[in-house]
């Protein structure tokens, strides 16, 4: 997953969002009606102010000052009004398209193909689904809706001066190319490097959930120091990054405020000539001030706003790089759905494969062969020889290069992944266990099965009897990556897990590779069981565990080079009849 080589200008990627606040047009009208009435009351102000000091001041009725004043009470009360019903919708808005936004990214992540996951970082992927969507909260929250009210501000403000006094008026419009120009300049500048802030951030989360995951490593290597150096490097690297677009903010703020006020005193001094001359009133001239102050001020603070927008922009770009992501395998336009119930026979067809990451080495090379419906079939091989990846590609992770996998006699590209999917149960060799109670863990199998079904599959697994030792029992928490369990347990879960599926398909990735002799015994009992009227498919580097095997296929640099039965293929004195020896050793004689 690389970042962008080439960015979009200004604030464009934040039209990614609008989408998302079309889905809540009333509370976006509200947040309008607001943010104009509050912009609205402002430029009021200086209208009671102009006719007080022109009348209150100049008249001996004190009534007339005492209803001003009145007045302005009332104005503030519209505007306090106005501008809390501004921040709540605005700021729920925020919360609101953020939430959504994170759940579609996460669920668009999910769907991704292997070869998306094959060289993206973990940590990457959660620093744009946590920090980046922080950042575009704020945007659409309070930066936009601060952003419109001052945009109002300028606006309203500038027409009303030119109403006022189009003479002093020209001052100030002769000012206001020299901000904005300058403003979106900076913007840019100020957006690739906040990009380049969050990826250097981006990367330093990564290599930290990186290292927190794998503490136990290098904690037995002792490299805690080698470690924290590495990470306090990328935190510096983000920190100058974030110093520099923060640099870049602050000139921008500088000189808009400089240009801004300095107009301001400009005007104030010509206003101040006429007022001598008597060519305007002192009440016209505080009219125009307030006004210009108005306007000032709003487009100072919209320099700042710029910078935060900006920021946003550099999130949003991110998060649509994640959406933008195209699953290299998906749901054909017109599924076939596999028959139900499944007789679960699978075809490998002449399949040629090569991992994405790298396509010039060949993984599998015409591979063909057939597992009949409740046929168990075992794959060895040295490691490298292609084994796991045939389970990848029954499963769909990935698309096959050339040739044809087929279930129930159906080309797999034909089905939708979760169709397929849903016939097959994976006991992997390395088991995924969820940072939550057993229970949960051995109904990821399936979701909807009840207590007692959890129970039947644990016993199934034999793993009830250590399950129920434990503290909480089913409810007791395994902690991230089950790591409060043995390696023996966490596979009995696993295998527990796929019992509750009882999907007519069974794949077995070295399912008893973790598992002390005793225990393997006793789980070896429970596969028995589960595999029978299954089709089974099982890899293996322990050939002891592939002994009743109705065939066992020895594969060999991406290819099939031996078939039979264990027997059978001793006596070729092959490949596998090699593996035998090394395995066996001593009792190799007597099990041929």
């Amino acid at each position: 997953m690389a970042s962008s080589e080439k960015s979009k200008s200004g604030v464009k990627p934040l039209a990614r969002i609008f989408p998302y606040l079309l889905r809540y047009k009333g509370h976006v009208a509200g947040a309008l009606v607001f943010l104009v009435m509050a912009a609205v009351t402002t430029l009021a102000l200086p209208l009671a102010v102009r006719r007080m000091i022109d009348n209150g001041f100049s008249a001996s009725d004190s009534l007339f000052i005492d209803n001003y004043f009145a007045m302005l009470v009332v104005i503030s009360g519209v505007l306090a009004i106005s501008s809390a019903g501004r921040y709540y919708f605005v700021i729920w808005l925020g919360e609101r398209v953020v939430s959504d936004l994170r759940k579609d990214v996460f669920a668009h992540v999910t769907n991704l193909s292997a070869d998306f996951f094959d060289t993206a970082q973990t940590g990457e992927i959660i620093s744009r689904l946590t920090a980046d969507t922080t950042q575009i909260k704020s945007a659409v929250g309070a930066t936009a809706s601060v952003a419109l009210r001052n945009i109002v501000l300028v606006l309203g403000g500038v027409s009303l001066m030119i109403f006022t006094s189009p003479r002093l008026s020209t001052i100030v419009l002769v000012a206001i190319p020299l901000i904005i120009l300058p403003i979106i300049a900076f913007g840019r500048a100020v957006r690739k490097r906040s990009r380049y802030a969050q990826d250097t951030l981006a990367d330093a989360t990564a290599y930290a959930s990186e290292s927190i995951s794998s503490v136990r490593t290098l904690q037995s290597f002792s490299n805690e120091p080698l470690v924290a150096n590495k990470f306090s490097g990328a935190v510096e690297n983000a920190f100058e990054a974030a110093r520099k677009s923060i640099f870049a903010r602050s000139l921008l703020t500088a000189f808009a405020i400089f240009i801004i006020f300095s107009s301001v005193v400009a005007v104030l001094w010509f206003g101040a000539q006429d007022v001598l001359s008597g060519t305007m009133t002192a009440g016209t001239l505080g009219q125009f001030l307030l006004y210009s102050v108005i306007a000032a001020g709003a487009l100072g603070a919209l320099s700042e706003v710029w910078g935060e927008l900006s920021l946003a922009a550099g999130a949003a770009e991110r998060l649509t790089e994640l959406l933008e992501e195209v699953p290299a395998v998906s749901a054909p336009a017109n599924p076939i759905p596999l028959p139900s119930p499944s007789t679960g026979a699978v075809k490998f067809d002449k399949v040629s494969f090569a991992y994405p990451t790298r396509s010039d080495v060949a993984t599998l090379k015409e591979i063909s062969f057939h597992v009949k419906p409740g046929e168990t079939v075992a794959i060895v091989g040295s490691s490298g020889a292609g084994k796991s990846t045939l389970f990848s590609l029954l499963l769909r992770f990935y698309d096959v290069d050339g040739g044809t996998i087929l279930m129930d006699d159906i080309d797999v590209r034909k089905v939708t992944p979760t169709d397929l999917r849903n016939h097959m149960a994976l006991v992997p060799q390395d088991t995924n266990i969820f940072a939550t109670s057993i229970m949960e863990n051995i109904r990821f199998g399936r979701p909807d099965a009840s207590d007692e079904d959890v129970y039947k599959a644990a016993d199934t697994a034999l793993a009830r009897e250590f399950i129920e030792a434990m503290a909480d029992g089913f409810n007791t928490s395994v902690g991230e990556r089950g790591v409060t369990l043995s390696g023996g347990q966490r596979q009995r879960v696993a295998i527990a897990r796929a019992v509750l599926k009882n999907a007519p398909v069974l794949l077995l990735d070295e399912a008893t590779s973790a598992l002390d002799a005793e225990s393997e015994t006793l789980v070896q009992k429970a596969l028995d069981y589960l595999m029978e009227d299954r089709t089974t498919i099982v890899i293996a580097h322990r050939l002891a565990t592939v002994l009743k095997a109705d065939r066992i296929l020895v594969m060999d640099a991406g290819k099939i080079v031996e078939e039979g039965n264990h027997k059978s293929l001793v006596k070729k004195d092959g490949i596998y009849a090699k593996l035998a020896r090394l395995q066996f050793d001593t009792a190799y004689e007597a099990m041929a």
